[in-house]
């Protein structure tokens, strides 16, 4: 088969996964034909179908003469197979630079995951970015960046709303995230929770089952600063339905286990108090209910036109 791999090459950082492989057509025609296959591998997952591709060139590419496809020639592709992969792993492996760090941040940021200073550090603000990316993108909830995620992080699109078209909050409790949008419904803020567990509790002769109620709400109540609760504290309570209420918590698992309100970080509870507003409509739904608002939406127009 001649010389089957004449270049392989790992570019440059800032060119993010991209690969160039050359392979010139079999001798014997005297015509020498270029086939240049360049494609970018996005995350892990392809490297597979990459490896593939590559085994299947190597193999079946149409010789120019008569001469069949040796044993040997099988063998070199299987070497060069295993050779691609090997890199491919070494190019996967080395960690990230404070530029990818940064530039992974900015993205984020730019998305509604709330990094804090786009600064290239991994501080509690971005661990909390990083977890809501995870959840909302169904991948293993870390709170830390391999490069992998990095790849993932600057190609992904920012989340949108279920409901569209106005102000409000939507819990999704299959993803575990909180989704506050602008006035025309469009993602600003999105930030990991804990909402019920689902379970039986008794605590403090206190029982119940720790559920968090599915549908539309209001915000009716708001509490600043701390607020004692017969099942613990709560910090800046955003009250949505009797004593359920979004807020701060030092502790926010990473799947439910609530009594039933919507946890959130510590360090986004100020900030999410004063962007609700009394009145704030509040969606929470899963994979089998949802409830639009958008009928409450138009009358809260209509009442502030009067």
């Amino acid at each position: 088969m001649g010389t089957m791999l004449r270049t392989f090459s790992l570019p440059s950082p800032r060119e993010r996964g991209i690969r160039t492989l050359s392979l010139p057509s079999p001798r014997g025609s005297g015509i020498r034909t270029r086939l240049l296959r360049t494609l970018s591998l996005p995350s892990p997952r392809w490297r597979g179908i990459f490896i593939v591709t590559i085994m299947l060139s190597l193999l079946f590419l149409t010789p120019s003469s008569s001469s069949a496809i040796t044993k040997t020639d099988k063998r070199k592709a299987r070497s060069i197979t295993r050779t691609i992969a090997r890199s491919i792993d070494r190019a996967r492996s080395r960690p990230l630079t404070r530029a990818e760090m940064k530039a992974a941040e900015d993205r984020l940021a730019e998305m509604g995951y709330g990094t804090g200073p786009v600064d290239g550090v991994i501080d509690d603000l971005t661990r909390n970015a990083l977890i809501a990316f995870q959840k909302w993108e169904g991948r293993r909830v870390s709170g830390s960046m391999g490069r992998a995620d990095f790849e993932v992080i600057m190609m992904a699109a920012a989340p949108r709303a279920k409901d569209a078209g106005y102000r409000h909050v939507e819990v999704d409790l299959d993803r575990q995230v909180l989704l506050l949008t602008d006035d025309n419904g469009a993602v600003m803020r999105i930030l990991p929770v804990s909402s019920g567990s689902n379970r039986q509790y008794h605590e403090k002769t206190m029982s119940g089952l720790a559920y968090t109620p599915r549908g539309r709400f209001r915000i009716e109540a708001k509490i600043s600063g701390w607020r004692k609760s017969p099942l613990g504290l709560l910090y800046y309570p955003n009250y949505f339905s009797g004593g359920l209420a979004i807020h701060g918590n030092p502790s926010v698992p990473q799947t439910p286990q609530s009594h039933g309100c919507i946890r959130i970080p510590m360090s986004a509870a100020v900030e999410l108090s004063e962007l609700l507003p009394l009145g704030t409509i509040v969606l929470i739904y899963d994979q089998r209910s949802f409830v639009s608002a958008k009928d409450w939406a138009e009358a809260d127009m209509q009442a502030n036109t009067r």
